[in-house]
């Protein structure tokens, strides 16, 4: 069964940094595009940042500038650097990825469980 494990989260002032890691477990064949999305409390659920399979990033405009996706394909993981982080960016933050499970020609979307990122002002 193929999962999402996600580390990194905290608590951190303004200003600060953190790096979150997802990384993708189980019967992988390839992973496609990797995403990190945020929820706030009482808010939707917004894309913070995407990487497609060769590299390509984008970015929501509240965090270009600020915020570093990257990949290590070696590893079937994806990394958030959050650099001059805002209270605004307070919020549980998801991975997500489209897989490739062996033995099957479909990719499929998985979720990691979620990791608590709160800046303090």
């Amino acid at each position: 069964q193929v999962q999402l494990v996600e580390s990194g989260g905290g608590l951190v002032q303004a200003g600060g940094s953190l790096r979150l890691s997802c990384a993708a477990s189980g019967p992988v064949s390839s992973v496609k595009t990797m995403r990190w999305y945020r929820q706030a409390p009482g808010k939707e659920r917004e894309l913070v940042a995407s990487i497609s399979s060769g590299d390509s990033t984008n970015y929501a405009d509240s965090v270009q500038g600020r915020f570093t996706i990257s990949r290590d394909n070696a590893k079937n993981t994806v990394y958030l650097q959050m650099n001059s982080l805002k209270p605004e960016d307070t919020a549980v933050y998801y991975c997500n990825a489209l897989i490739q499970v062996y033995g099957k020609s479909a990719t499929f979307s998985y979720w990691g469980q979620g990791t608590q990122v709160t800046v303090s002002s």
